[in-house]
């Protein structure tokens, strides 16, 4: 009975895994999508969004299903309880890939500034590279590695102050370049957003390694667009 549930248990794992991998797809096809303005790449994002939902779905009622009938004792289930509150951020993060790329159908400026362009894409790595790393620290149950993953968190915050501010300094100069940059700003809001989601993740590491709940997310905030 006992080496089914480990089974089952581990499938759990693989399957969260998996989901992480979908999430990170998504994340980089949207922001290359966005900045070589490729529509068809942002089409592909939203409308594969669904799988990411359906795997939400899918691991919520394979934990629930272990903890009703297994009646996992406290380590399980606080593996059971991470896998479900991490699926849940890595679904959020779905969701802003998928906010990233409606903004590349909607654009409507026309008035490109490269070197914002390029920051964009530098904090889009920088989200990617901690999404991978959060993955592999969650496969590893490394809650060390998750301490220092949030803190790579202050990059992403530093790109987004950047981006605001050279958004804000040319659409001063250049009436012009204001619907263009309000899109750059709403990407640079839901790479940041994604870089909160991470950090969640890294506290249900450490939980699911210590039993402690840590406050590692300073620039937690509610969705506003």
């Amino acid at each position: 009975m006992r080496r089914v549930f480990e089974d089952e248990l581990n499938d759990l794992h693989v399957r969260f895994s998996e989901m992480g991998m979908m999430v990170n797809e998504a994340i980089y096809k949207s922001v290359k999508a966005f900045i070589n303005h490729d529509k068809e790449l942002a089409r592909d994002v939203i409308t594969s969004d669904h799988l990411i939902n359906e795997r939400e779905v899918d691991l919520e009622k394979r934990s629930f299903e272990l903890i009703a009938l297994q009646q996992p004792v406290t380590t399980d289930l606080r593996t059971i309880v991470t896998v479900m509150k991490a699926s849940s951020d890595l679904e959020r993060m779905g969701d802003h890939a998928v906010s990233i790329s409606k903004s590349t159908i909607r654009v409507k400026g026309t008035t490109r500034v490269p070197k914002v362009e390029q920051d964009i894409a530098s904090m889009a790595e920088l989200v990617k590279e901690m999404v991978n790393e959060v993955l592999d620290a969650y496969v590893k149950s490394d809650d060390k590695r998750a301490l220092q993953i949030a803190n790579e968190d202050h990059g992403i915050n530093h790109y987004s102050d950047l981006i605001y501010e050279t958004c804000l300094e040319i659409m001063q100069k250049d009436p012009a370049t204001v619907p263009g940059s309000m899109d750059y700003l709403f990407v640079s809001s839901y790479l940041e957003r994604i870089g909160d989601y991470v950090t969640n993740i890294c506290e249900w590491i450490v939980y699911l390694q210590t039993g402690k709940i840590v406050e590692l997310n300073s620039n937690a905030k509610e969705d506003d667009f």
